[in-house]
């Protein structure tokens, strides 16, 4: 898939032009990466970064999660809080726009989600990854995934250098010894792409849970 016109809007314009003439209908699948590592955690307070249409926000609320989504874009809000009242979850979704190199939003949370903050435009993703981490409770999941493979009808720009786990995680520079690493490295997965076409991907995944007090 080509890469989307760019050039002359800035990365709000350009995601709200994805997100403006796009239907309201969901996979209504939440990303695999979030079900594999999320299904075991006990329900609290979680933080999506990201949110897009909302189906982890449905997913996570479902499982009687409180969900804080974020996103560039208000238009992929609203279709996210529609998502949420479709599935009779939005009692439990609070929704809130965030441009992530300006602002992040206020709070610490049980589970931070940043799943494929991938984007064409210059943009601060190891100290947005940072402040991600540090909005992490004790004994909470700062779970991230970038893609490492790029489906064939990806937009990303071919070029692009590789992203492992373990390069991911020395990027953002955490402190270590306050976390424990649950799963650094590559998740394979059968990615589905906008004609129903499937695709073996590989993403750099890190599972990380804040080590609380001894």
């Amino acid at each position: 898939m080509p890469m989307p016109d760019f050039a002359s809007k800035t990365p709000a314009e350009f995601w709200e032009g994805i997100y403006v003439n796009a239907l309201s209908q969901t996979s209504g699948r939440p990303s695999q990466i979030l079900e594999h590592f999320g299904e075991s955690r006990a329900p609290g307070k979680a933080l999506d970064l990201g949110c897009a249409k909302g189906d982890d926000i449905v997913w996570l609320a479902r499982r009687g999660w409180h969900v804080l989504g974020v996103d560039i874009s208000s238009a992929a809000l609203r279709l996210a809080a529609r998502n949420a009242e479709r599935n009779r979850v939005l009692d439990q979704a609070v929704f809130e726009r965030h441009d992530l190199s300006e602002s992040f939003p206020n709070g610490e949370f049980d589970l931070v989600s940043a799943m494929f903050l991938q984007s064409p435009y210059d943009f601060q993703r190891s100290m947005v990854l940072r402040t991600a981490a540090a909005a992490v409770r004790p004994s909470g999941l700062l779970l991230i995934a970038t893609h490492q493979t790029h489906a064939p009808w990806s937009w990303s720009d071919p070029n692009e250098p590789e992203i492992t786990a373990r390069k991911r995680l020395d990027d953002i520079g955490l402190d270590l010894s306050q976390w424990h690493q649950i799963f650094v490295g590559p998740f394979r997965r059968t990615a589905t792409g906008p004609d129903g076409q499937y695709a073996e991907v590989t993403d750099a995944v890190l599972a990380l849970e804040r080590l609380g007090p001894e």
